[in-house]
């Protein structure tokens, strides 16, 4: 049998995923690598540890499965979106690579909106959010320009992982998409962005698409990798697109639940016509000629790891969800939004925080677990909520990551989304959709959709109870209050946070 590999590049770790022709996982194999947070609301990591981490990766993959080196054919990545890598003439990074999560750019986002006014949503089709590249290239000339004038060009996470491959620099069309610099329907570098900042075009490499060949792996990668010089090297693209491609979701119609550290709704755009004004996302696919809209959650699954560490510590997460399939929908009164690190969709808001609204002395920490899961799941309802009211039918959401093992939060998803909610028979998220952008770019199938029928396997569906959702549809609606009604609070006490 032959082989492609899938390499997820995240926040944490890196993933490396071995599939065969049949779509079956033969081995995986995961290394962690540090962020640092020097000053508050800094992130920060070190590219050269995405290299070691999936060199280390690859070797024990290949090591593990026993599978020889010649039969693999094709390599592809999934990668974290808009993480700033500025590089030296001699591709060199010249400074820590500055993260999706990493918030000191406020400043900046306001400097885009006053130069760019309306040009901002027509061209890049997204708001100017401290999370994406252009606001950290500008943070970096103005507050390290002697780092900046050194730097030649910018790469982000993955595709700076796959020069150390290949020798090649590209950018593929998904990822770019969450620079601020792109024009998104153009399929383009942005003229207007790039001379409205003085950035000249060749401090952007070259556009390709997803599953575009940018060449084979280089001697040096191959020493340290076991992988042969003639395995092929697909561009890949950013995590939520190779989520939805590993999801399936690759024609209208299908939406996308991926419940991560963060947590998204995304939703198949055929073209590039629909407008949402800003309120959601607006991205290339990884599927050629297609693309998808977007909102954000940003402490999804983050909320309740948040939670458990913090009133569960050292139990596991079944042992701290046992009792919540008794208590009935509404936690018996009590609301929680997961603004715990500030929030993406609808609000873009770096100083709101979390809230429990409705404390009772007749609750019990299942009670508060359950809460949890509901805010979460209410904050994902409210993108799902701005696509139908723009005309959009959400009636089938493919759920995948931590929110899809626990078939309670999945019975959940449906009720509150008021949709069928499909789980996957095996979930491997943006890693597999990377493998499949190899397995198409090596002639296995002639298109992602003919891979997908393959390689993305549906398992049960979750269909919403009538009576659950008609109360979950007039908790959300009390959940949507909250926001307002605490948001002054909040901006108030962020002076008082350290």
């Amino acid at each position: 049998m032959k082989y492609v590999i899938g390499v997820d590049l995240g926040t944490s770790a890196v993933k490396t995923l071995l599939i065969g022709q049949d779509g079956s996982v033969k081995a995986e194999a995961t290394k962690e690598y540090p962020l640092y947070h020097e000053k508050s609301g800094w992130s920060e990591q070190d590219p050269e540890d995405w290299v070691t981490g999936t060199t280390g990766s690859l070797k024990e993959l290949l090591a593990s499965s026993g599978v020889n080196p010649s039969d693999i054919e094709g390599i592809s990545f999934s990668g974290q979106m808009h993480g700033l890598v500025l590089l030296d003439e001699n591709n060199m990074p010249v400074r820590r690579a500055i993260l999706w999560n990493d918030t000191r750019t406020t400043e900046q986002c306001r400097e885009i909106e006053r130069t760019l006014a309306d040009k901002l949503l027509a061209v890049t089709r997204n708001p100017a959010l401290e999370g994406f590249t252009l606001p950290k290239i500008l943070w970096v000339k103005q507050n390290e320009p002697d780092v900046y004038a050194r730097a030649s060009r910018f790469l982000l996470p993955k595709d700076y992982l796959r020069l150390r491959l290949t020798g090649a620099t590209h950018m593929d069309l998904s990822d770019a998409a969450g620079t601020l610099m792109l024009d998104v329907a153009g399929k383009s570098w942005s003229a207007d962005v790039l001379n409205a900042f003085e950035i000249p075009q060749s401090f952007c490499p070259s556009l390709v698409e997803a599953g575009a060949y940018v060449g084979t792996i280089s001697a040096e990668a191959s020493r340290s990798t076991g992988l042969t010089t003639a395995t092929k090297v697909f561009a890949g693209g950013a995590d939520n697109a190779c989520g939805a491609i590993g999801a399936g979701i690759l024609s209208p119609g299908l939406t996308l639940c991926s419940i991560g550290t963060s947590g998204v709704i995304l939703t198949y755009e055929a073209d590039a016509s629909a407008d949402y004004q800003g309120k959601v996302h607006f991205f290339n696919h990884g599927k050629e000629n297609a693309f998808y809209a977007m909102g954000v959650t940003l402490a999804a699954g983050y909320s309740l790891s948040w939670f458990r560490n913090t009133f569960a510590k050292g139990e596991s997460f079944d042992a701290m969800l046992e009792g919540i399939g008794d208590i009935p929908a509404g936690s018996n009164g009590l609301l929680f939004t997961p603004y715990i690190v500030g929030e993406r969709t609808p609000h873009a808001d770096a100083k709101i925080r979390g809230s429990f609204i409705g404390v009772d002395g007749s609750h019990t920490r299942a009670h508060f677990a359950k809460a949890v899961m509901e805010g979460i799941t209410f904050s994902l309802n409210e993108s799902i909520d701005l696509f139908r009211a723009a005309g959009k039918t959400v009636d089938t959401i493919v759920s995948i990551g931590g929110g899809a093992k626990n078939p309670l939060w999945l019975q959940m998803q449906a009720d509150i989304f008021q949709a069928n909610v499909v789980a996957l028979e095996n979930e491997q998220g943006p890693g597999l959709g990377a493998a499949m952008l190899a397995a198409v770019g090596s002639g296995w199938f002639p298109t992602l959709d003919a891979c997908g029928e393959v390689f993305v396997k549906h398992a049960r569906t979750y269909r919403p109870n009538e009576e659950t959702s008609k109360r979950y549809e007039q908790l959300f609606r009390i959940y949507q209050q909250v926001y307002s009604q605490t948001m002054e609070i909040n901006h108030s006490l962020h002076a008082f946070r350290n």
